[in-house]
């Protein structure tokens, strides 16, 4: 995996030194290296840097100043360059992955290395998410028009992305921002809340029982009664779930078949 890099500094030899240290690692490939802000805006636009290693203290326009005229679009990672440790907090203000002190640290330099791939990848694996949930939300929609319910949902642990049928489904919890796919005797996060989620399954198998549980009804084994119209439910994975009174009508609804 490649990641295209950028070079910002009006010092020559500073861009040289950048240059030395990233031929030995293949995985970064320099595109091009300026001397001053106005050109490097030209650069970005052009190539789409991954990485920008930037100077702080340039003529006309500050490496803090430059950011504020990127074009509009992902931001590259940005590792400052800057021979005044006082610059640092400011790095991190505007959401810097790093900051090196010049005259530069070899060992310093492979840390903030290590942390750009690391958040490299990470940013890959999202974006590569994101095209697959596309991809399966196109595919859903034109072979069963009629019905666009999600069929698989995508879980990203890391940088590892599973698939979880929703037939395999027991229960649905919410947590938080998040909700927990109830399989079996495991439990997956989703990066996706309960209400967003129930839009997409599919009615006649999935009922909401509880502002934070919907649950797949061909897994219901037994119901017992509670005062205050209140149920419980047990699950053939023998979880034991409160069917809350604000959603007691819409089981009732489909015990009923309507």
């Amino acid at each position: 995996m490649k990641y295209k890099v950028l070079i910002i500094d009006d010092e020559p030899l500073a861009r040289r030194g950048i240059r030395a240290r990233l031929k030995r690692l293949p995985d970064f490939v320099v595109v091009d290296d300026c001397e001053d802000a106005v050109e490097a805006i030209r650069a970005i636009r052009l190539h789409q840097p991954d990485l920008i290693f930037l100077d702080v203290q340039m003529p006309d326009l500050s490496g803090f100043d430059m950011l504020k005229r990127l074009p509009k679009g992902p931001p590259p990672l940005i590792i400052f360059l800057t021979a005044y440790d006082e610059y640092a907090l400011h790095a991190f203000e505007v959401q810097a992955l790093d900051y090196l002190l010049k005259p530069i640290d070899s060992e310093r330099f492979a840390e903030a290395i290590k942390r750009a791939r690391h958040q490299l990848k990470l940013n890959r694996a999202d974006s590569m998410e994101e095209r697959l949930s596309n991809l399966i939300a196109e595919h859903t929609k034109a072979a069963r028009p009629a019905r666009p319910y999600v069929e698989r949902l995508m879980v990203r642990t890391g940088s590892r992305i599973t698939f979880v049928r929703a037939d395999e489904i027991d229960w649905i919890e919410a947590v938080g921002e998040f909700t927990g796919l109830h399989v079996g005797n495991k439990a997956p996060l989703l990066r996706q809340t309960l209400n967003s989620l129930e839009e997409l399954l599919d009615p006649e198998k999935f009922v909401r029982i509880h502002r934070s549980a919907i649950v797949q009804v061909s897994r219901i084994t037994e119901l017992r009664t509670l005062p205050n119209r209140e149920l419980r439910l047990r699950l053939s994975s023998g979880a034991d779930l409160k069917v809350s009174r604000t959603y007691r009508d819409r089981l009732d609804r489909w015990l009923s078949g309507k």
